[in-house]
């Protein structure tokens, strides 16, 4: 293990109004919190970000640092400080501060379980500790350049997700649009808009994307991915088959495998 790894420090905090921290200089490493409730601030050049639950914060090394609980609130937070030995120099900002509102609630779990791993693995520091650490601080960065790079409705992001963990299920959009605050009209136009295609064929085409694979890289009959990816008519999944890969799927594992 080199020196610069034993660097790394993660915390979860819970604070009172009497909580701050101010560091002039900075630190020679990199600054992550989420916030999971209250409120907190960071301050910079005179100017105050107030953060909120579902906020990502990221200061670069070397920023002065001079953040804390706002009054009358607590704030409740995780953090980590990393050298960028620790993440690929290429998902890391050039600015000194990187604020980040993530609102949908799929996204923000995954980053706090992300933040939990990390936390659990520094302080047990077990084999492979480092590396594990690494992975789940790399997804959280990677989230964040994803955000950064592609400016999605969060509800939209949200029916996304919603979408991939019920592949298998059939689509009810009236409950899609309950679950994001839209009226299925609403929905439909916005997600078309966002993705170009309709919630139909958003889903028809995940389904699609991994009946090709199990096609390609496993032995199961096309009729068994049929029902392995959420369709219940053989027909209805040759169409859809044809429809984003221009042949059956008889032809294209004949051709594949």
């Amino acid at each position: 293990m080199n020196a610069e790894a034993n660097t790394f420090l993660a915390g979860h905090f819970n604070e009172s109004d009497s909580y701050f921290t101010i560091r002039p200089e900075g630190r020679n490493d990199w600054l992550l919190c989420f916030t999971l409730g209250g409120e907190g601030y960071f301050k910079l050049g005179g100017n105050e970000r107030r953060c909120r639950a579902g906020d990502l914060t990221l200061l670069a090394p070397g920023t002065p640092q001079h953040y804390g609980t706002r009054k009358n609130h607590h704030w409740e937070f995780v953090w980590a400080h990393f050298p960028s030995i620790l993440a690929e120099t290429n998902l890391l900002p050039k600015e000194e501060q990187l604020f980040l509102a993530i609102e949908s609630e799929s996204l923000r779990e995954r980053i706090y379980q992300a933040f939990a791993r990390i936390l659990q693995d520094s302080r047990e520091r077990g084999e492979y500790w480092f590396e594990l650490i690494l992975s789940s601080l790399r997804e959280i960065l990677l989230i964040m350049a994803q955000k950064t790079s592609r400016k999605m409705d969060p509800r939209i992001e949200e029916v996304l997700h919603l979408l991939s963990q019920q592949m298998r299920e059939p689509v009810r959009i009236e409950e899609l649009a309950q679950r994001v605050g839209l009226s299925p009209s609403r929905l439909a136009h916005l997600f078309k808009a966002s993705t170009g295609y309709s919630i139909i064929d958003s889903v028809n085409r995940m389904r699609i994307q991994q009946a090709a694979l199990l096609l390609e890289h496993t032995q199961r009959s096309a009729s068994d991915v049929c029902y392995d990816v959420g369709f219940q008519n053989y027909n209805h999944f040759t169409n859809q088959f044809r429809k984003w890969h221009g042949t059956n799927p008889s032809t294209f594992m004949k051709e594949r495998r």
